[in-house]
């Protein structure tokens, strides 16, 4: 190998790097305990009413993931935008907007929950969460949907990488960018936009089976965009 050739990973910042590396280190530990220890029950996030919530795991939901596909996105998505926009906003700043988004995005799930439950009961919360699913099995399907808000954990950074791809597409609206499948390069003020319609799309149709925590990727780039305005900050070829 020539001396003058670089490694692909050689100009990853700092931050980028430590999330990268703590995201693997979470998601291996899942699998090596899984026989023995059910990890995600303890880090991954549920309502906040849910018998199984901690306080903590509004943040360490963020470092759980729930299979190859899902944690190979997230991190090919954090290795690819994060970091030009920890080297536009520093690294204090852009462990700021990973964060503040990731939390954010939860607690958008969470109000969407609190809606749902909230237009099936006239309540926020119901009287005896601790029910098992026997019960909410002859119950009726509101009965269901109410043991699925309660007792399904939510786990991925896709919140905060939402967050960060919108802060993107703000500050680098024109930079062009290759899309699995499309063989040409769009610029990232139309993709970012579409991004965002699907997820509302998906988001509002609840299709059976569909498991995505759509509200949670809106409620992410919602404060990745709200953060960048008040920063103010920009890059190059700003269209706002």
């Amino acid at each position: 190998m020539s001396q003058y050739r670089q490694s692909p990973f050689a100009n990853i910042t700092p931050v980028v790097k430590n999330l990268l590396i703590i995201n693997i280190i979470f998601f291996i530990a899942t699998l090596v305990l899984a026989k023995n220890f059910d990890l995600s029950r303890w880090l991954a996030v549920y309502y906040f009413d849910s018998p199984q919530f901690r306080p903590w795991q509004i943040i360490t939901y963020m470092f759980m993931h729930g299979g190859w596909e899902h944690i190979f996105f997230n991190m090919f998505a954090l290795f690819m935008f994060g970091p030009i926009l920890e080297y536009s906003l520093g690294s204090k700043r852009f462990l700021q907007l990973y964060f503040i988004c990731g939390v954010g995005a939860i607690l958008f799930q969470m109000l969407v929950q609190a809606i749902q439950i909230h237009s099936l009961t006239g309540l926020f919360t119901i009287p005896h969460p601790e029910m098992d699913q026997s019960y909410y099995q002859y119950a009726g399907q509101q009965a269901q949907k109410l043991y699925e808000i309660y007792n399904t954990p939510i786990v991925g950074a896709s919140g905060a990488i939402f967050g960060l791809l919108v802060a993107f597409g703000m500050m680098y609206p024109n930079m062009e960018l290759f899309i699995f499948f499309i063989p040409i390069p769009i610029k990232a003020k139309y993709i970012v936009p579409v991004y965002i319609v699907i997820e509302i799309w998906l988001g509002v149709s609840q299709y059976g089976g569909d498991n995505v925590a759509h509200f949670a990727h809106l409620g992410g780039a919602l404060l990745g965009f709200i953060m960048i305005k008040i920063w103010g900050v920009r890059g190059s070829n700003n269209f706002l």
